[in-house]
């Protein structure tokens, strides 16, 4: 069985449950404390030296790192990934735009409040939230004319974006201006097999 070293309060890692559940594909789930500095230690070094989750295992002992890089295999000859190649490269546009344009922002503000460093990290704020609303508003002009954001259907693109974009509000981002991102999120909310970023989906098992 595939094995996931996972942190539930992660974006990054809640979009592999995402896929993996949507895929039907049965998995276990290791809960790494990444605040404990668990990721530091020596067992998880050697399964990667990078120390971050998410980390994807197989049962020969392969192992994938890099959320979006877990996607893209995952989804490889199925639905969410198209054939075409002109979509597969719109694919991963928008997938580098989420590591490169929107995650650096969005998600380090919603980290910085989930961890109280919010007052410590003021002087940095205000850039980091004009490069973050700069991402939801290229999303927007997007999300106007498209209903997803890869050759107009559901894809891992649209994966990418929504773990930290549906959470944004929790680092102060104000969805509320952003209508076509909202109702995108209403889409992807309501595909099958959907999960919530809470949902402590997967078999959990203890580690090491």
């Amino acid at each position: 069985m595939l094995r996931l070293y996972d942190y539930l309060d992660s974006g990054n890692a809640y979009k592999i449950r995402l896929l993996l559940s949507q895929l039907g594909l049965p998995f276990e789930r290791v809960e790494v404390d990444i605040r404990q500095g668990t990721t530091r230690r020596p067992e998880f070094l050697a399964k990667n030296p990078n120390q971050r989750i998410p980390l994807l295992e197989w049962p020969d002992g392969r192992r994938l790192a890099e959320s979006n890089a877990i996607l893209f295999h995952l989804a490889e000859g199925t639905a969410f990934l198209p054939d075409d190649a002109w979509e597969r490269a719109e694919t991963m546009q928008w997938m580098f735009f989420e590591q490169y344009s929107h995650e650096p922002y969005i998600a380090v503000v919603r980290a910085w409040h989930h961890n109280g460093l919010v007052e410590e990290n003021s002087a940095a704020l205000p850039a980091k939230m004009e490069a973050g609303n700069h991402a939801l508003n290229v999303m927007e002009q997007h999300l106007k004319t498209c209903r997803f954001f890869a050759g107009d259907r559901y894809s891992i693109a649209d994966i990418a974006l929504y773990a930290y974009t549906h959470v944004a509000d929790e680092g102060g981002f104000d969805l509320a201006g952003y209508p076509a991102v909202g109702d995108w999120l209403e889409r992807v909310a309501g595909q099958p097999g959907h999960v919530r970023i809470a949902d402590p989906v997967g078999t959990l098992v203890s580690w090491p």
